[in-house]
C-alpha cells in the first residue's frame, strides 16, 4: 500500500475522509471538501461526477495511482470509487505522498496545496499579529 493510501486511512480514522458518491457530493456542495479522489479504474460515469463534484466545491480532483480494491482496502472497505478529503493538511500530505511517487502526474497538486497552506500561515500570522 502506498504512502497516499496510508493518508487516506489516516484521514478515514480522524473524520476527514467522505468516502462514496452521496457523501462525497454532500462535502462538496457543503464547500468542506479540499480534495476529492477517485481510483483509476472507477467507471467513467464515476469519474465524471467526481470531477462534478469538486468543481462545485472549488476543490482539486485527482485520479489516484490505484484500484477502487486498493482504495477501499485502505479504507476498510471491499471497493470505493471516490472520496473526499475534508481537511487541508490531509489533503496537502496526501498530494506531497502522490507527487514523491509520481512527480509529473502529481507535482502540481502538490504544488498548489503548498501555496494554500502558506497563504493560510500568512493569514494566520496576519491575525495573530492584529491581536498583540
Amino acid at each position: 500500500m502506498s504512502d497516499a493510501l496510508r493518508m487516506a486511512g489516516l484521514a478515514l480514522r480522524a473524520g476527514r475522509l467522505e468516502v462514496g458518491e452521496e457523501p462525497v457530493a454532500a462535502a462538496c456542495r457543503g464547500k468542506r471538501s479540499r480534495l476529492v479522489l477517485a481510483a483509476s479504474d472507477a467507471a467513467q460515469g464515476s469519474r465524471l461526477r467526481a470531477e462534478r463534484f469538486a468543481a462545485e466545491g472549488q476543490c482539486l480532483f485527482l485520479i489516484l495511482p490505484c484500484t477502487k480494491e486498493e482504495l477501499g482496502g485502505a479504507l476498510g472497505r471491499s471497493a470505493c470509487a471516490m472520496a473526499a478529503v475534508t481537511d487541508l493538511g490531509l489533503a496537502q500530505a496526501i498530494a506531497k505522498r502522490l507527487a514523491a511517487e509520481d512527480p509529473a502526474a502529481y507535482g502540481p497538486a502538490a504544488e498548489r496545496f503548498a501555496a494554500k497552506a502558506a497563504r493560510r500561515r500568512a493569514r494566520r500570522g496576519g491575525a495573530a499579529s492584529k491581536k498583540n
